[in-house]
């Protein structure tokens, strides 16, 4: 959990990781997801709190030194109880300066979770075991037979602000949710609401969703979060949330998923001299509309601050994906950027009006993420009344959610023939293109807000299967981004899903 989100400190937005330590909290009998929302809300009618900071010996850690703290595996949660899933738990230092709460429910009581340095093992930190005493836990993360039925895997974490993060059968960590996204992008700053208390109920004898309930708290709002989670080939996780308004919020974020893209296929210039092809844990946004179209839109690092928006009613899904799934990608042994999940968001009933939002933001490392997607209602929330929310997110392979119709597998660029033109070259594949033959009359519909598009050449890819699609673009307005769609057809009938890229004007030439 070492990437840290980023945006630039110019525009005033600041990403701190925040979770806090929560007042002693008193043995309950019944105890469910309906005591956490009676919580938020009796949360919410008191002004907010600044949590308190971490000892300054913990809190000025490097990466090095918090990353050799290490639980100890020995005194797993439920391990002697030999129950399908494991927790460990995460000591605060670092960025992660604040402790949470952790309860434990079993069954129907809820209690707190004793802490103890003893069930850290420190490494090669040298502390006072005095100021170890009464620290707390910063997160916690679950265990699972994923892989093997011997060996419980890591596959859940929930550590930092509202931060959580999964993985399916044999994929390692790479893009993160959270719980909720306040005024992203907004000049005024964003607001980072956190996790101050979890509650962990105890799984059953056999293999099934675990529950774990959370509760969220920040200066705009509250918040009762339940999470069903069910560990597979595909991670699910069902996600109920109410939230309480303290205040008016200008934008509120749903479901947000936050990753890394540093430099891809379609970066034709690098950012940096290196021997990977491509360096990022997700390559595109994807979006599944309720009118039945399906949208691609490959992530680039942009030389400024964008953001794209995509008007929907009701979407069937969104999600942040890592298409390109072939160690040749990246060539990357240690990172194994071709393992990193992609993550679906299903929503649990009409959402309605309202706006997928793309933020990407300039970077210069693969250590900050700089990508951020959620849903964004037409009609604003108002304090006063109860939100709420449901949704579930996949966690997988491309598989999760796969268009019916041919994809994109490729998007590549590079300067035009003429002066302020543009070459994008596309390939797709799968759906009903693969088995046409090569003279078929495939025809690709264009459009190019900003530009011109001064010619279209399609035909059979005989390497791939499948069929590219090659297009100048000739800049009509030069200072601002080309807005671009494109997808093939034959006759009347659509053939695949509709690619959306944003080429922005920069002075840096890094596109």
């Amino acid at each position: 959990m070492c990437k840290m989100p980023y945006l630039p400190a110019a525009l005033g937005f600041c990403f701190l990781v925040l979770t806090v330590s929560a007042p002693a909290y008193s043995q309950q009998k019944g105890f469910g997801y309906s005591d956490v929302i009676a919580k938020a809300e009796r949360l919410a009618q008191k002004p907010f709190v600044q949590p308190g900071n971490l000892p300054d010996f913990l809190s000025q850690l490097n990466y090095n030194q918090w990353r050799d703290i290490r639980f100890k595996p020995e005194d797993a949660l439920w391990l002697k109880d030999k129950l399908p899933f494991q927790a460990e738990f995460f000591f605060p230092g670092w960025v992660y300066n604040r402790t949470v709460k952790i309860d434990l429910v079993q069954p129907g009581e809820a209690s707190p979770l004793r802490y103890s340095p003893d069930l850290f093992n420190f490494g090669m930190n040298k502390f006072n075991e005095k100021a170890l005493k009464d620290v707390g836990f910063a997160g916690f993360r679950l265990h699972y037979p994923l892989n093997t039925p011997v060996y419980y895997d890591e596959f859940v974490a929930f550590l930092g602000a509202s931060y959580f993060r999964a993985v399916g059968k044999d994929e390692n960590y790479g893009l993160s949710a959270r719980g909720l996204a306040i005024d992203t992008a907004l000049p005024s700053g964003e607001e980072f609401p956190y996790f101050k208390e979890f509650w962990l109920v105890r799984p059953q004898p056999k293999a099934g969703p675990i529950t774990v309930y959370g509760l969220v708290d920040s200066v705009s709002l509250t918040g009762a979060y339940k999470f069903g989670i069910r560990p597979g080939t595909a991670t699910s996780m069902g996600v109920t949330a109410t939230i309480f308004l303290r205040k008016k919020v200008d934008k509120l974020g749903i479901a947000p998923l936050t990753s890394m893209f540093f430099y891809g296929q379609n970066t034709n210039i690098r950012p940096a001299d290196n021997f990977r092809p491509q360096v990022h844990d997700s390559n595109g946004l994807q979006i599944a509309s309720s009118t039945g179209e399906w949208i691609w839109r490959p992530l680039i690092n942009p030389g400024r601050l964008l953001i794209t928006s995509f008007q929907l009613n009701s979407p069937k899904g969104f999600g942040l994906f890592q298409r390109d799934t072939d160690f040749n990608d990246y060539q990357d042994l240690e990172s194994n950027y071709q393992n990193r999940p992609c993550a679906w968001v299903i929503p649990g009933e009409s959402w309605g009006q309202g706006r997928v939002e793309l933020v990407e933001i300039p970077t210069s490392s693969e250590k900050n993420d700089n990508i951020v997607a959620y849903w964004v209602p037409t009609e604003p929330f108002k304090p006063g009344k109860p939100i709420s929310i449901s949704y579930v997110i996949k966690w997988g392979s491309p598989q999760i959610a796969e268009p019916p119709l041919g994809r994109v597998v490729a998007t590549r660029t590079s300067v035009g023939g003429q002066k302020n033109s543009e070459l994008y070259v596309l390939d797709f594949a799968g759906g009903k293109l693969d088995a046409l033959p090569a003279q078929s009359k495939v025809v690709a519909d264009i459009s190019a807000g900003g530009g011109h598009v001064l010619e279209r050449h399609i035909e059979r890819n005989k390497y791939t299967g499948g069929w590219r699609l090659a297009f100048p673009v000739m800049r009509t307005i030069t200072d601002r981004p080309l807005e671009l769609r494109a997808f093939l057809r034959l006759n009347d009938e659509v053939l695949t899903e509709t690619w959306s890229y944003v080429d922005p004007f920069t002075e840096s030439g890094c596109r």
